[in-house]
């Protein structure tokens, strides 16, 4: 069977019962003792209960508390190990079968997908395999004890009372599949505003560039009230979960002793003891089978959860063994023959067209062509991320052989491990340098060598890539933690690691994709040095768009719409003035003057002494809070966060009040009922007609006390749903909201990952939903049930009703107290742990290319299992202390019983009581109890949901004074016309670092850029130049010196003002889950920009020619992250994006990096043909793209080190002159 990704297999899964059974199948040989040991025990109580009613009616007990507990802590513990134990197994199969799936997969999946499965679902799955089964088992047990017993005191009875037990199995038969189907539907809705939020927090700077946030905020809540409407269309069948189960067992009650006295006057039965066993077997049952419908519930969402999970496993696993070596050699020519290849996320382009191109063995063949030509795709084809001719994920035809060799006759890891490879956008584990670096050796001969022999291989790996320069720098050196993503450190930088961690290996064969792109020219060269002597004698394939890098190749061959046009070396093309090559050389080409050969023997000379930017610092350095405020907190008081959100919903009075009265019918009516059982039971001191009559009124009393307590119930789901999902769908949007409009140094807090921000966004609404919805009314129906029961118990016997408050009730409140107080801890375990293992998984799923590339899939499984297992040991001990204090909790109501018993019995031997009055106080006062005790139940869902408001409300703004300064202000008086040059831009006396570490970046900067020029700043990787531009866009504050725009601090300018007259292109487009014209419009207003508007941009960004040939054009989906798109067609969208805006300043973070020298000049001719009205600052490595700038400044070590035009710091043979002749293409 093909699996079809296409059709996301994640909406085409059916729930099976085989599922849930298929579980346990992930369970070891311990767990499955440790299961039949808990089913068992669990078996007992459910048997131990019923009998506890024969024991009781005879006055014997003592046996039955002591069994009770020791059972419940057996089935407690047993089924609670387990449940973290199985769901840990499947977590981890889930991984490991996720990364044996082929590309295409990982290309479809929605961000934050993974994350969610591995936390939300499994938890689900966790739920319905833990308490929720222990006490199905428990239940079932129940009944057929309950259905003996009462089936051996009265067989008549039991059968006539049974009509209500078949009604209660019936409704819930029929209402239990379509609550699961709405929840389904609700979680779908959830797991897609999920998504939008992984979207923006990942891209939290480029949505503040853009103003997007209304924007964001705008998707993320159309998901929130489609959630919204879901849940509140669910609410008549909340109404009627819990109601119609409600009058049933009033009902039965009335039947019943109805039917049971018109036995007693036909003396077919004995005694009333036996009346008092029967019915309360057969109540039992009613009661039990109410609350099987949790347990079949949270089966339903596992077997749900699990279908998930082995939509994945079971899926069908690309072939990845082979022949390895002696049987073939990684060191053969490979050659693409005809080859045709179309993506799966883009059926209708063809990407590659009959492509026949060779790569000899041992040489050095650079791959140069247009963005978008298919460069990267025939990477991605070598690597074996797609295969060609027999895969049934994408359309492809032709063959790649290696020493004539079918490529797909090779084994898939083995091959990986004999390349190196460094992409585009390199990507770091969130580890240190040094394990970073390590990673390269997996799969290699040195994956177990010594610790001193790894050590000496990355030290010097680290060297060649010129990555140890800033690494020794760094306070904590090769134990610096990278980072998300390797944030921390600047694009240079990262990708020097990437370098050093693909020459690690010492491999066969070496792809360098982009591999220099944000290293500046100064290091480009002795990196590139390097790299020519690790590619020696080496099959070594090179895709770059700086032509500089390639001179020395063996081969270079032009790639064009996924053809070869031309190929030959650096010379024989260049000679060629008619062909493409001589023109993407032409379009790189600087003005330079003097002898070439005598400057570049001087620079080489001096590159390792003259230090342009001693990387004494992280460029972007680590992403921090600036004051220690920003962080999530939870020091607020307790309960005052709690009180303000009620309040805030008191436009929901109308609903909070019904919610109230329902909780007063529904908790009334357990004292009532109590009072009309004593009622009915005292029946049986009377005879004839009398009784008669007295039973016909005390049944109509019952049965209307189920049309009371069933309607107050109805009246309670029903509003209790609406509250919770109003409350619900409120706060996630504010809470979204608010996180939203944080400053980016929120962002950079490593407490604020977006991992961490998105499990905090879909939970803490979630538990405020768990205290706000029905599990308040179920505390307001208790709080409304003791106080009734006390009332009641006082008036008929306050004796009894004192001595047992004053004793019984003291203790069933510490015992849940107990539990309430372990359950936290427990709780508050699971979810740190399992997040933090989430982390990990879904990192090395976002970076399955770094992952495969690298054969890291085992080494990845084998440290997620470590930490599943580490859960798992910390899990059990925590469970066997909490465990025996849920057993003395659920067990203390016995030995409370037991004490009302012998105490009521005394009372009742010297006279002092009559049984009517014994049995409404020990009905009354022992429900009570147990209410006060489940109440307390709820406890740990209180703690929980105090925390989370909480940390709700510390995202709120805080009260400021804001700044008031407009765009139209630093117009100046001659607003319109000033306003057609730009703005003046000047940093006086900057000082800077990232507040976490203690390193500058900047020191003593000046920069003054006028009105309306082309200003460029460059330097060396790590210099500080990206820090300027999030300076100027105000992502952080500077600590010294002054940002004025039109002499204005641009702290006192409205920020979404000042924004909002500036465009941003970064040097890592970032695009979101969507269609081309979304993100082009993403921060301009979509009803106000035409069609032809967007087209022009297209065209001055040059893409407008790739988007026609597109069948859905402007409304094409790019998928996540824009993985539809290459990465020079990233950059130009980007590039679209910033232009369409109209933006008076334009800031360009190496925004051309990406493109071909071709596209780059003709989209760097738009930027200089459009500049009038716009000032521009751009950061470039690629110094002919600034060669006409109108001032150019030279960052070193956070100053200026040079200051001037083209010309004249060419003139001035200085650190400039030194950089333009590094990249000069022709002598």
């Amino acid at each position: 069977m093909v699996f079809d990704w296409n059709k996301n297999a994640f909406n085409n899964y059916k729930i099976q019962l085989i599922h849930f059974i298929r579980i346990f199948s992930y369970s070891t040989k311990s767990d499955r003792l440790l299961l039949f040991a808990a089913t068992a025990a669990s078996i007992c109580m459910g048997v131990t209960i019923p009998l506890m009613n024969v024991v009781f009616a005879q006055m014997a007990g003592v046996f039955t508390e002591f069994y009770m507990s020791t059972s419940s802590t057996k089935q407690e513990l047993g089924f609670r190990t387990t449940s973290v134990r199985i769901s840990s197994a499947m977590r981890l199969a889930y991984i490991k079968a996720l990364l044996d799936q082929p590309i295409a997969l990982f290309d479809s999946l929605p961000p934050g997908q993974t994350a969610a499965i591995i936390t939300i679902t499994a938890n689900n799955l966790q739920i319905g395999i833990s308490e929720r089964l222990s006490m199905f088992i428990q239940s079932i047990t129940l009944v057929v004890t309950s259905l003996i017993i009462a089936f051996h005191y009265n067989r008549d009875l039991t059968l006539v009372t049974s009509i209500g037990l078949v009604a209660i199995v019936v409704f819930y038969r029929l209402t239990i599949p379509l609550i699961a189907k709405s929840m389904k539907e609700i979680e779908q809705a959830d797991g897609m505003s999920a998504s939008v939020a992984v979207d923006s927090f990942s891209s939290i700077k480029m949505v503040a560039a853009c103003g997007a946030e209304g924007k964001m905020v705008k998707r993320y809540t159309a998901w929130v009230e489609t959630c919204r409407q879901k849940g509140l269309a669910m609410s008549p069948l909340a109404a009627i979960q819990h109601s119609p189960g409600i009058f049933a067992i009033h009902a039965t009650y009335a039947l019943s002793f109805w039917y049971a006295i018109h036995l007693y006057m036909q003396l077919k039965i004995p005694n009333v003891t036996s009346v008092v066993i029967a019915i309360s077997a057969i109540m039992m049952i009613v009661l039990s089978l109410g609350a099987i419908s949790t347990p079949i519930s949270s089966a339903t969402r596992a077997a749900e959860a699990a279908s998930l999970f082995f939509a994945i496993i079971d899926a069908p696993v690309p072939q990845m063994k082979g022949a390895k070596a002696p049987e073939v050699s990684a060191q053969d020519d490979i050659v693409f023959e005809k080859v045709n290849f179309t993506y799966p996320t883009r059926p209708d382009v063809q990407v590659l067209n009959n492509l026949t191109v060779e790569f000899a063995r041992g040489k050095t063949t650079a791959i140069v062509g247009e963005s978008g030509s298919g460069k990267s795709t025939i990477v991605g084809l070598i690597e074996r991320w797609y295969d060609v001719g027999n895969s049934p994920y994408v359309t492809s035809s032709g063959f790649i052989s290696v020493g004539g060799r079918n490529l797909n006759d090779i084994d898939v890891r083995w091959w990986r491990s004999q390349i190196g490879l460094v992409q585009q956008e390199p990507f770091l584990f969130n580890d240190t340098i040094y394990k970073n670096v390590e990673y390269g050796l997996i799969g290699t001969k040195w994956e177990n060598a010594s610790p001193q022999k790894k050590k000496k291989l990355v030290y010097g790996a680290c060297e060649e890539a010129f990555a140890d320069e800033f690494i020794s720098q760094l306070p904590e050196g090769y134990d610096t933690t990278v980072g998300d993503a390797g944030l921390k450190l600047s694009g240079g930088q990262r990708q020097r690691l990437a370098i050093a961690r693909s020459i690690v290996k010492q491999p066969s064969i070496l792809i360098l994709d982009e591999a220099t792109s944000a290293i500046d020219v100064r290091s480009e060269r002795i990196v590139q040095d390097a790299l020519d002597k690790v590619s020696r004698n080496r099959t070594t394939i090179v895709i770059a768009h700086r032509l500089s890098t390639i001179k020395k190749a063996d081969k270079i061959i032009v790639i064009k719409k996924g053809k070869l046009v031309q190929q030959g070396t650096h010379e024989e093309l260049l000679n060629d003035k008619n062909g493409p090559y001589w023109g993407l050389a032409n379009a790189q080409r600087l003005s330079l003057d003097g002898d070439f050969s005598t400057q570049m023997q001087n620079f080489h000379r001096r590159s390792r002494v003259a230090d342009l930017s001693p990387a004494k610092k992280l460029a972007r350095g680590p992403r921090t809070v600036p004051s220690g405020k920003e962080s999530i907190s939870t020091a607020t008081e307790t309960s005052g966060s709690f009180k303000i959100f009620v309040w805030e919903q008191r436009h929901q009075w109308w609903w909070y009040t019904l919610m109230v009265l329902g909780a007063l019918g529904a908790g009334i009516s357990f004292p009532l009922h109590a009072y009309l059982y004593a009622n009915a039971i005292s029946l049986f001191n009377l005879w004839g007609q009398y009784l008669r009559d007295q039973t016909n009124w005390w049944c109509l009393m019952l049965l209307l006390l189920g049309f009371g307590a069933g309607g107050s119930h109805f009246i309670l789901g029903w509003s209790s749903n609406t509250v919770l999902f109003n409350f619900l769908s409120d706060y996630r949007q504010e809470y979204f909201r608010n996180i939203l409009s944080k400053p980016i140094s929120f962002y950079d807090d490593e407490s604020n990952s977006v991992g961490g921000l998105i499990v905090r966004i879909a939970s803490d609404p979630a538990q405020l939903q768990q205290l706000l919805g029905l599990n308040m009314a179920l505390v307001l129906t208790s709080i409304f049930n003791v106080f009734g029961s006390i009332l009641l118990s006082l008036y008929f016997g306050w004796k009894l009703t004192l001595v047992t408050v004053c004793t019984s009730m003291p203790v069933i409140l510490a015992a849940g107290y107990l539990r309430m107080r372990y359950e936290v801890k427990f709780e508050k375990m699971n979810n740190e742990v399992f997040t933090e293992s989430s982390k990990f998984a879904a990192e090395s799923v976002n970076a399955f290319r770094t992952v495969s590339s690298l054969t890291l899939e085992t080494e990845i499984c084998r440290q997620y299992e470590a930490l599943l297992q580490d859960h798992s040991k910390k899990a059990f001990r925590k469970a066997l202390l909490s465990t025996w204090t849920f057993a003395m909790s659920d067990s203390i109501a016995l030995l409370c019983m037991a004490f009302v018993q012998w105490y009521g019995g005394r009372l009742l031997a010297s006279y002092e009581y009559t049984p009517f009055n014994y049995l409404i106080v020990n009905l009354a006062i022992v429900q009570g109890s147990t209410s006060a005790g489940h109440s307390l139940s709820f406890g740990p869902s209180i703690s929980q949901a105090f925390a989370a408001a909480n940390r709700i409300r510390s995202m709120r703004p805080q009260e400021d004074v804001k700044s008031s300064v407009t765009i139209s202000r630093f117009g100046g008086s001659q607003a319109g016309k000033k306003r057609s040059q730009g703005v003046k831009i000047e940093l006086k006396g900057i000082s800077f670092k990232y507040p976490t570490r203690d390193v500058p970046v900047l020191n003593d900067l000046n920069i003054t850029i006028f009105r309306g020029q082309f200003a460029a700043i460059v330097g060396a990787s790590g210099s500080g130049k990206t820090s300027i531009i999030s300076l100027i866009e105000r992502f952080y504050e500077v600590q010294k010196g002054r940002i004025l725009c039109n002499g204005i601090d641009i702290k006192d300018i409205h920020l979404s003002s000042y924004r909002g007259s500036m465009s941003l292109v970064a040097q890592e487009p970032l695009l979101f889950d969507g269609t081309i014209r979304e993100n082009i419009l993403l921060g301009v207003d979509e009803a106000k920009t035409s069609d032809e508007v967007l087209q022009r941009v297209c065209r001055d960004a040059g893409i407008e020619e790739f988007i026609s040939s597109l069948p859905d054009k402007h409304d094409t989906k790019i998928g996540p992250r824009g993985v539809a798109l290459s990465g020079g067609q990233k950059q130009r969208v980007a590039i679209a994006r910033a232009l369409i805006r109209k933006p008076r300043l334009l800031l360009l973070d190496e925004a051309t990096s990406s493109l071909d020298s071709e596209t780059e000049k003709s989209v760097q001719a738009v930027f200089e043909r459009t500049r009038q009205g716009r000032t521009m600052v751009v950061v470039a490595h690629r110094l002919a793209t600034v060669q006409n700038a109108d001032v150019i400044f030279v960052i070193g070590d956070g100053r200026v080190a040079e200051t001037g035009t083209h010309a004249s710091l060419l003139k001035k043979r200085g650190i400039y002159y030194q950089m333009c002749q590094s990249q000069a293409l022709f002598k």
